[in-house]
């Protein structure tokens, strides 16, 4: 259960959001004071009206609520003129379409999901999966390299990840093989912090941001809206499903920070993630099909959201550190635990 403490810090912070509106709310300005309450308070701020799923890390457990990684379909679109949604309702794989092909963002938990939702989806959008030629692969958990050598065989795609999980893969931390995951790819190419991969006319920048994984790949790259142009950023791995000690909550914070400080100098104006909790992709899309001429694309919040998201995923890291070293009030009734 909920620690008295955070319990406490997360009621207070979210009373604080009825004093601001989503398009009014600035990024908190240092310094946040060091505390569980200093911190829950700076996330839900930063989160306003509108970024209610990246702030569930701020509860316990890394805040994702029952049932939100579900297995279910969701149906593939066109998010962006050279974007397209190909997940699930609780796992998601993107496909960046380029003048020389297809560069594949994930792949789901297995070779039936994979053919089903990436290469039927695919077809299903009118395009063709034999243009995959790379599959970059976020993090070496299975929700997200599960299809992939299945992918790279059939289609003879390169499959692209950071040396740190490859590693990780390979090692004896890796994790445990389950009857409805795919299988541990085989070694393909090895990135590093700071590379880029380009395809035709379109370069995605890769950047390591552990702890989620030892590895995790953070994206940048470039979006099409009609004769508008645009910057996505996916932050690689979001939940806190690392162990929960002190040094990873900072590594987390940290990896945060730089990545938003590089998404700032990048015009980075599109929030993406591999989990539609977190980024509401989901109803994203569902605006998306409603959309008229001229109106606003429901996935282009601006600069300012997308620093807020990654403030809110900052803040609410230092605040589970915290919880980890502040003493629990005293609860003599034995309701909070």
């Amino acid at each position: 259960m909920m620690s008295a403490a955070l319990a406490a810090s997360l009621a207070l912070g979210m009373a604080q959001i009825a004093d601001v509106t989503a398009g009014e709310v600035a990024v908190p300005n240092p310094p946040v004071p060091d505390t569980l309450e200093g911190h829950i308070g700076a996330a839900t701020k930063a989160a306003g009206l509108d970024l209610w799923g990246i702030l569930t890390l701020c509860l316990p457990g890394g805040g994702v609520p029952p049932g939100s990684f579900t297995d279910d379909g969701a149906p593939p679109m066109k998010v962006f003129d050279n974007l397209y949604y190909l997940g699930m309702k609780g796992v998601a794989a993107w496909a960046v379409t380029t003048s020389q092909g297809i560069i594949l963002i994930d792949t789901l938990n297995n070779q039936r999901e994979a053919e089903t939702f990436i290469e039927g989806g695919l077809r299903q959008l009118g395009l063709d999966p034999t243009q995959i030629k790379y599959i970059v692969i976020t993090h070496g958990h299975a929700d997200h390299h599960g299809g992939a050598q299945y992918l790279a065989d059939k289609f003879k795609a390169e499959m692209v990840m950071s040396e740190a999980d490859w590693a990780f893969l390979e090692g004896p931390q890796a994790p445990q093989a389950q009857p409805d995951r795919g299988p541990i790819p085989k070694r393909g190419r090895a990135v590093k912090d700071g590379d880029r991969l380009t395809l035709g006319d379109t370069t995605i920048e890769l950047y390591v941001t552990p702890p989620h994984t030892p590895g995790t790949l953070s994206l940048i790259f470039p979006l099409k809206d009609g004769a508008m142009s645009h910057v996505g950023g996916l932050w690689g791995g979001t939940g806190f499903v690392f162990e929960p000690n002190l040094e990873n909550f900072t590594t987390y914070a940290a990896s945060a920070d730089r990545f938003a400080r590089t998404e700032a100098e990048s015009g980075v104006d599109v929030v993406l993630s591999n989990h539609p909790i977190f980024d509401d992709a989901l109803i994203k899309m569902e605006a998306l099909k409603a959309r008229r001429a001229q109106q606003p694309h429901p996935f282009v919040t601006g600069p300012m959201t997308v620093a807020r998201y990654m403030t809110v995923a900052s803040q609410c890291a230092q605040a589970r550190a915290r919880a980890l070293v502040e003493p629990r009030p005293s609860d003599p009734s034995g309701l909070l635990k």
